[in-house]
């Protein structure tokens, strides 16, 4: 089968279009027919290697798939031949307590596609069978390729850790990414109000299609400033932040009292400056996402599948041109989703 891999770590130069063994569908595991696969800058982070990260080479990128069953293996019930399909990006061990509990993220064994074993930049990719989903009939291929990862991890980042509620503020960095794009998506189906930032008019405008109710240009102005202007001293009641060192601090001193700061990133950088007695004192939570459960993915998957929310596709390229899709990631030309067609 075609396939992009990588040899070694490196600029997008060492991605490398060629032939790559075919999987084979074992015991309980299902080989689907790539139709689309969406990029997310685990992809650019894993390209370039991470601390800790030890790969097997060659390595196929790529988290997010959706496509076609193409073959079930033994044991498998309810999935055939033909069904057309996305892909749930975690994948666990599904026998220890974890898993047993539906928190598959804490399962010892968790590891994300793409990232610690081979991805979808592929004509085929064998997967367990309990990651797969049925595709909302109504969505594409490349559309529903940009559903899981960052729709799994808003997910989880506002409802399951920030508790989001009818009427919250919410504030939300960097809108026109994946996970931001979907982030002020699920906010508005739960009633907050939605405070976006992007670096780009544009970018800006785009949010306000999407249901953000205020924007802010964070190349331009003062974010906390902007935001006390909006809401005055009360702040608002979760920070989305997938941002990290470069707006950490202000995410910490946007919350109202009792408010979460909600992580799933750290891009610019890993050493967030945080004032401990501010966190006590205004009695403040900050919570980590490391995706989310299958259960989360099935929860948002509906929210899609009502047309409560929509994924965002920016461009279409062929899976050939993974350098330049990764390029456009890293140029940060995109709003919403690259995703690359076999």
């Amino acid at each position: 089968m075609r396939a992009v891999r990588i040899h070694e770590h490196g600029g997008p130069e060492v991605l490398r279009e060629e032939q790559a063994p075919e999987p084979v569908a074992g015991p309980l595991q299902v080989v689907v027919e790539v139709r689309a696969v969406a990029l997310n800058h685990i992809d650019l982070w894993v390209r370039r290697g991470l601390p800790r990260l030890r790969l097997r080479f060659p390595h196929i990128l790529g988290a997010d798939v959706a496509g076609v069953v193409a073959e079930v293996g033994e044991g498998v019930r309810g999935i055939r031949p033909g069904d057309e399909i996305l892909v749930a990006p975690g994948v666990s061990c599904g026998q220890c307590a974890a898993c047993v509990a539906g928190d598959d993220t804490f399962c010892p064994e968790y590891s994300i596609l793409g990232e610690h074993i081979p991805g979808g930049y592929a004509e085929r990719l064998a997967v367990p069978a309990a990651n797969i989903l049925s595709k909302p009939a109504h969505l594409s291929f490349p559309e529903a390729a940009a559903v899981p990862l960052v729709f799994l991890t808003a997910w989880n980042m506002l409802v399951t850790n920030g508790r989001i509620r009818r009427g919250d503020v919410v504030l939300v960095w960097g809108a026109g990414s994946g996970v931001g794009s979907a982030a002020v998506q699920i906010a508005k189906a739960h009633g907050a109000t939605v405070i976006a930032t992007a670096g780009a008019d544009w970018k800006l405008a785009r949010a306000r299609e999407l249901g953000a109710d205020h924007t802010i240009n964070h190349t331009e102005a003062d974010v906390a400033e902007a935001v006390r202007a909006l809401v005055g001293r009360r702040g608002v009641d979760i920070a989305f932040d997938h941002v990290g060192q470069a707006t950490w601090a202000t995410s910490l001193k946007a919350l109202a009292r009792g408010g979460r700061l909600v992580t799933c990133g750290a891009t610019s950088g890993p050493a967030g400056d945080t004032d401990i007695r501010y966190v006590y004192a205004r009695q403040l939570s900050i919570h980590g996402t490391w995706l989310g459960a299958k259960r989360e993915l099935r929860d948002a998957l509906r929210l899609v599948a009502d047309g409560l929310a929509r994924p965002v596709v920016h461009a279409v390229l062929p899976l050939g041109d993974a350098a330049e899709a990764h390029r456009m990631l890293e140029r940060r030309e995109q709003f919403g989703k690259v995703v690359l067609v076999p």
